[in-house]
């Protein structure tokens, strides 16, 4: 069995039966889910429940989210500043994001195009694929995980494919998240503190930017078409 057609079996059959047995899961343990995710004390007790595998327990939480990327990241980004302040919260979230991408980044590699057009429409794995095989690819991939809205979990996909080392696209894409994460974690710590001040603040400033990525979304990603084909 070659490669591509290894590839249309796992994107065809692996990963929706993994969507599925995590909502099975959900289903046969709803109530406890629940109950953990209830307020902000009990989910805190849970994490405090694992002691000094607390943080590690995050981290995994976080690799998952990246992995099945229908989860929403932001919820637990801001976690992590609620339940281990700032700093921590944001050394966990980009442990467990890292984590999570660079297994991304290493399956479509490993497994090719047609596992990852399994995941996502055609047009727009060559959007991106267009944009990182330019000139300016890695300024152009650093863009794309920086502006607010655009999806990230296929950029790690794309990337791939690409020809892209590792190590530099774990670099650019982090800190293109960076700015993301850390506005997460100071919205949960603040919260965490009872300081609604800021609360509100960095969280309105973070929806209107993320509302402004998503509805010029396309003129974005033209803008960073056209920057990243530049020769100079």
């Amino acid at each position: 069995m070659d490669r591509k057609t290894l590839g249309r079996i796992i994107s065809t059959i692996a990963f929706p039966a993994v969507i599925a047995a995590v909502v099975v899961v959900a289903v046969l343990l709803r109530a406890d889910i629940v109950r953990v995710f209830s307020s902000r004390v009990a989910f805190q007790a849970w994490i405090d429940g694992f002691g000094a595998y607390g943080p590690l327990i995050f981290c995994a939480v976080q690799v998952f989210q990246v992995i099945v990327f229908v989860v929403p990241g932001e919820v637990a980004q801001i976690a992590g500043g609620y339940l281990f302040g700032t700093i921590a919260g944001i050394v966990y979230s980009v442990i467990g994001i890292a984590a999570g991408s660079a297994f991304n980044f290493y399956l479509s590699r490993t497994l090719g195009i047609a596992f990852v057009e399994g995941l996502f429409r055609a047009d727009r794995v060559e959007k991106f694929e267009s944009i990182i095989s330019s000139p300016r690819a890695r300024v152009g991939f650093f863009l794309l995980f920086l502006i607010p809205g655009i999806p990230k979990d296929i950029l790690c996909y794309v990337a791939g494919l690409s020809r892209i080392g590792f190590f530099q696209f774990l670099g650019i894409s982090m800190s293109g998240r960076l700015p993301g994460i850390i506005a997460s974690a100071v919205i949960g710590s603040a919260a965490a503190q009872s300081n609604w001040t800021v609360t509100i603040i960095v969280t309105a400033a973070a929806l209107l930017l993320f509302l402004l990525g998503v509805i010029f979304r396309k003129p974005l990603q033209l803008l960073v078409e056209r920057i990243a084909a530049r020769r100079q």
